[in-house]
């Protein structure tokens, strides 16, 4: 048999597809916490992010055991437009047009150690620009914000960021473009170096 963590995630979808339910437990391994970590910069409530993950992976189940997936492109940005699917559905079953934040969701928390210099005073300046950055991003309109967490976090292709919101490269490169503007203008109405 095949060495399953060999496997792409194309591989593996096909894999649970045809029955086999280890190369599913592998799938979710390796792309749960970058689909979470979308889910809940986009819905900012952990208890509504818990449960679109979990009709997201249900979605992504049935669509497997089907055989209604389609190999094109990349798995992780698969599960992504179902996420973002659901979010949608739930915001219009809501008439909800903006998210809410609150302190278990606030991104200001996430940081990279492995980008930050041993130098101390070097280290509380990348701190606190990381810090400035993500408050003028939190500051952005949900549509562009969503475009600039999943180029800048979630490392997404412009192609793959317009599968997953159901845009036009050119809207969302368009998005991206409104989003560094504005970000921009705040930093300097602000006088914030970034």
């Amino acid at each position: 048999m095949t060495n399953l963590t060999r496997m792409t995630d194309e591989e593996l979808a096909i894999a649970y597809g045809k029955g086999n339910n280890e190369a599913f437990d592998i799938l979710l391994r390796r792309n749960q916490s970058k689909l979470y970590s979308y889910i809940l910069f986009v819905v900012r409530d952990a208890t509504a992010a818990d449960d679109v993950f979990q009709d997201t992976f249900v979605k992504a189940i049935t669509k497997l055991r089907t055989g209604a997936y389609a190999t094109t492109g990349k798995f992780s940005a698969w599960l992504m437009r179902i996420a973002h699917n659901i979010i949608i559905d739930m915001y219009r079953e809501k008439k909800h047009g903006h998210i809410v934040e609150n302190e278990d969701n606030d991104l200001s928390n996430i940081q990279n150690a492995d980008l930050l210099e041993s130098n101390i005073e070097t280290k509380f300046i990348e701190e606190q620009n990381c810090i400035e950055a993500r408050q003028l991003m939190e500051a952005l309109p949900a549509n562009q914000r969503e475009i600039v967490f999943m180029r800048i976090y979630q490392q997404m292709s412009f192609k793959e960021i317009a599968e997953t919101t159901g845009v036009s490269i050119n809207t969302a490169l368009g998005r991206m473009r409104y989003a560094i503007l504005g970000m921009r203008r705040m930093a300097t109405r602000h006088n914030i170096s970034i």
